[in-house]
Formats: structure tokens, sequence, C-alpha cells
């Protein structure tokens, strides 16, 4: 039995009439040369063909190549299969599927309901695999084309999936980084709360008075303003001019590059988010194309 376009295929059954033991010049088989009319006659006579539908019945005779005195008759009967089951209780549920891993791609990818929905599409197809497996005829010479119709789709549900991962993956990534410089920046706030303070700090440690560094960031805000009008003073009278402008001029470096690396920081933070968008209508793109080469080759080959 060949079951390449199972459930879409037609078998051929001969059966052959001839003599043993008589030549021709002592039996004579004579067959009815109208197949029309043999195939209107045998379809009239059958009352129930279940699984299998009748196409037609034909007639020929051929002689034997052993006996070259005897001729046989052959009539071949052919069936065509009724798919109409199939497609409703296999094909159609698993192209379903396949509608709702398309549809997947409309779910967020920043909670799991993505990842969790796919993976129970992909069960629903294995377990159809395991139906297929029961209804179809094992005696075939091909790999049938509904086989090979549910491991593709199989297939591309798995890579789907691997892609959701990848994308949770770099959505994670990206998170993560965003945390990291939101927990450096709230260590900077603590280790000196505001833009006075710090300022403050790097004249204390310009002036080398540890006592007075120790104290610039908890005493309150007049307290701290006399002690730096007096370190001040006690810098105009000890520190050169000289110095005092390098100091200043490395300030302002320092707070260049601090200016750079924030706006690094902030590219950076947002890379992966706007790669996952990318890589997204990417394979969106090459997963709607593959699908529908996939199926037009497939009804060509089943319709042939």
């Amino acid at each position: 039995m060949h079951v390449y376009k199972f459930p879409f295929d037609v078998q051929r059954c001969n059966i052959t009439f001839k003599s043993i033991m008589h030549a021709d010049n002592e039996i004579k088989l004579v067959y009815n040369k109208n197949n029309e009319s043999m195939t209107n006659l045998t379809r009239s006579m059958m009352w129930n063909q279940y699984e299998w539908m009748f196409e037609d019945l034909t007639s020929t005779n051929k002689s034997s190549i052993m006996y070259p005195h005897q001729t046989a008759v052959v009539y071949t009967i052919t069936m065509r299969r009724r798919s109409d089951l199939y497609i409703a209780n296999f094909i159609c549920p698993v192209l379903f599927f396949l509608v709702l891993d398309l549809a997947s791609f409309l779910i967020p990818d920043a909670g799991g309901e993505k990842l969790s929905f796919k993976v129970t599409v992909l069960l629903a197809v294995t377990v159809l695999q395991l139906i297929l497996n029961d209804i179809l005829p094992s005696s075939s010479n091909k790999v049938p084309l509904i086989a090979i119709y549910c491991i593709g789709i199989f297939t591309l549900m798995l890579l789907s999936l691997l892609e959701t991962i990848v994308m949770m993956y770099l959505i994670e990534k990206d998170s993560a980084a965003h945390h990291n410089e939101t927990d450096e920046e709230q260590n900077l706030s603590v280790n000196c709360g505001d833009k006075w303070c710090k300022a403050n700090f790097h004249s204390c440690v310009r002036g080398k008075k540890s006592s007075d560094c120790a104290s610039v960031c908890d005493e309150s805000a007049d307290e701290t303003q006399s002690v730096t009008e007096e370190r001040s003073n006690n810098k105009l009278t000890d520190v050169p001019l000289g110095l005092e402008q390098v100091s200043d001029e490395l300030r302002e470096i320092g707070k260049t590059i601090s200016l750079l690396i924030g706006n690094r920081k902030e590219e950076k933070s947002g890379y992966w988010a706007k790669m996952v968008k990318k890589i997204n209508k990417a394979f969106f793109i090459f997963y709607v194309t593959t699908v529908t080469v996939f199926l037009s080759v497939l009804v060509s080959l089943w319709t042939s």
C-alpha cells in the first residue's frame, strides 16, 4: 500500500485471471472491453464503501511470458481514500495551533505569559503526533507527506519557542543593567546628599583636613557653611593660586567625564530592548514566509 499522499492517496489493486493447464486453443477467456459500463455496474452493486470510495474498474488482457499460448485477463480496481475525517480530526487542528503560534507574537515578551502559551501549544501538537502514529499505516516506502507536515510545523513552533527564550534573556539582561545603574546612583546620593556637599568635600580634600572631611555630610547646612568659609580663608592664605586653578580645571574635566559616562549608560540601558524589537520583527517576517512556502509546497505535492 502506497501511503505517501495519505490521506489523499489512491490505491490500485490488480486481479488476474488465467488458466494454468489449458492453452488459448482449449479455453478462451473473454472480458468486457467497455470499462465505463463495468465501472457503473460495479458502483451500482456496491452498497457500502466506508473509508474507501470506488473510482473505476478497467480490464485488459496480456500474454504470459513463460507460457506464450496462454492469455491472462487483468482487472484493475481503483479506490480513493475518504479524507474528510482526517482533515477535520488532524490536519485542521494542527493548522489552528500554527495560527495560534503566529498570534502569540502579539503577546509582550516582558512577562512569562508568552513563553507558557508557546509551550502549551507545542505540547498540544505533540499529542496530535501520537494520534498520527495510531492512524497512519506503517507499510510505506517513503515518509508520508502528513508526517512531514506535522514534523515541519513542530519544528517551526520549536524555533519560535527558542526565539522567545532568547528575547526574554535579552530583556532580562537589559533590566538588570538598568537596576545596576539605579543602585549606583542611589549609592552616590547616600554617600553625598547633594551637589553642595560634594563641593565641600572636594574643598576639604584640597585643604587636607581629615577631621573636617568626616563631618562635612553630617553637619547642618549652617554649620557646614561656616566651616567652609573658615576653610576657604585658610586656602587663600596657604594654597597657591596656580594649584587652585588646576584643581578647578580637574573638577570641570571630572564633571564632563561623568556626563559622558552617564549618557553612555543611558544609551546602553535601552540597547537590548531596541534589539529585541528588531529581532522580533525580522523573525516574524521569516516565520510567516517559511510557513507560507512550506504549506504551499505540501499542498502542491498532495494535489499532484
